[in-house]
């Protein structure tokens, strides 16, 4: 694989994991994490601390970020605890990875005094490739940092227990596990968008969460345009029956609409501003043209190469 494919891969995925993850936080350490879920007060919102985040990357001179959070909770005795979240989308180990997981864990506690958990989700496509430490040790000194990396590779084993979950990151790593597997099978993707989108109605989702977890399938299963129209027949036709019209042409244009606002902030935040003929431009744009634009945004070096 080359360093091209496999930053696409990553650029693919990131904006509909930092989406999800946001918007369900709760429910993603309830999956991936009990004991850290069990330990929290979630009585109190949890706060994404966005600046904080960009301070210690910037301070530690981390590049080739992935997506990600750190988010301040509340623990049921009252303490404060910072959790770091990394998700690497990649196709390909990197033996930078676990260094960079140390780094901003040592300038978070090192700029803000806080304990920070890491919590890594390893999304890649080698089995084995599972970094969860990094150290060194010498003449009696030494470091060693450790931190919980989940590897999404690992739930192929066992996928009849993702289809039955309740758990909106089932649906989350399903999708994105198909993602992967039906990149070069249109067909097989089609059918599988479709199934795992139907179920959603069938697993007592509310309404938001089907329309979140939808915007994530849509993503990360995204379709040739002519496909995708045939296929958001056959979902409104479904829904109709179903007596369940949540994602309906309306949501869609919500879809577009976000993307399209996603888009112009990622180039407003990587090329300054943006003129008036770009904004045009992706305004009108359809949801596949709005797909490939995200995922150049991170490899393009200027704001003309994004839409080449």
């Amino acid at each position: 694989m080359t360093s091209d494919e496999s930053q696409n891969q990553s650029t693919e995925y990131d904006s509909p994991w930092k989406e999800i993850l946001k918007g369900h936080f709760k429910a993603f350490l309830a999956f991936f994490l009990m004991e850290a879920h069990d330990d929290i007060d979630w009585q109190r919102d949890p706060e994404f601390l966005d600046k904080e985040l960009d301070r210690i990357t910037r301070e530690a001179e981390s590049g080739n970020r992935r997506v990600d959070l750190l988010v301040k909770v509340w623990l049921r005795d009252g303490d404060e605890l910072w959790v770091l979240i990394h998700v690497e989308v990649q196709g390909s180990r990197d033996p930078d990875f676990a260094e960079r997981m140390y780094t901003c864990q040592h300038r978070a506690y090192d700029l803000h005094r806080k304990p920070v958990i890491g919590l890594a989700i390893l999304a890649d496509e080698e089995p084995g490739w599972r970094p969860s430490t990094f150290g060194y040790e010498r003449w009696g000194s030494g470091m060693h940092y450790r931190f919980h990396a989940i590897k999404l590779l690992d739930y192929l084993e066992d996928l009849p227990a993702l289809e039955q979950s309740g758990n909106p990151f089932a649906i989350v790593t399903l999708a994105h596990l198909t993602g992967k597997q039906t990149r070069n099978h249109p067909d097989v993707r089609y059918h599988e968008k479709r199934r795992i989108t139907r179920s959603l109605y069938h697993r007592g989702f509310d309404r938001q969460q089907i329309i979140d977890l939808y915007r994530f399938i849509d993503w990360v299963l995204h379709l040739p345009e002519a496909a995708d129209d045939q296929f958001w027949q056959e979902l409104s036709n479904f829904e109709e029956n179903q007596a369940m019209q949540y994602i309906t042409s309306v949501e869609r244009i919500g879809i577009r609409k976000g993307k399209a606002e996603s888009l112009l902030q990622l180039l407003q935040e990587r090329f300054g501003s943006v003129p008036e003929s770009v904004k045009n431009r992706v305004s009108s744009a359809t949801l596949e043209e709005l797909t490939a634009w995200l995922g150049k945004i991170f490899k393009a070096d200027s704001m003309q190469a994004v839409f080449q």
